[in-house]
């Protein structure tokens, strides 16, 4: 006599639906160095620039890409900044990850714990 097993399927719903990411953005004391690094010790290329050229006061930013990586450097370039008061406090280091999410998806920061503090609006591209 022979049994059949029956195997139930089990949906497992992704709680965190990431197509990818868009870019990381860094706040560093000087960005001309630092993507001038990025792009000797790494070999990624600069793809774009924002500064006082381009009509921006307060801050010089260095869009750097390799492959499906791109890094945002962003210095200060006025002490009383936001920025210069981040990097002065924390030093070098992430200041934002902007993520892809499937379309329909809700926003990544309704999903994480206690939420953000501070997040960005959802857009659909």
């Amino acid at each position: 006599m022979s049994t059949i097993a029956q195997v139930q399927e089990q949906v497992v719903k992704d709680f965190l639906p990431l197509k990818g990411t868009d870019h990381i953005e860094f706040y560093v004391g000087n960005a001309r160095q630092a993507a001038y690094f990025y792009r000797a010790a790494f070999g990624m290329s600069l793809v774009a620039y924002a500064g006082p050229e381009t009509g921006l006061r307060d801050r010089a930013s260095y869009v750097l890409q390799q492959g499906k990586v791109r890094f945002v450097l962003t210095t200060a370039l006025r002490t009383d900044s936001a920025i210069a008061e981040h990097v002065h406090k924390h030093g070098d280091g992430v200041r934002s990850i902007a993520l892809f999410l499937r379309p329909g998806s809700r926003p990544v920061f309704a999903l994480l714990p206690g939420n953000c503090h501070r997040c960005a609006v959802p857009f659909a591209a």
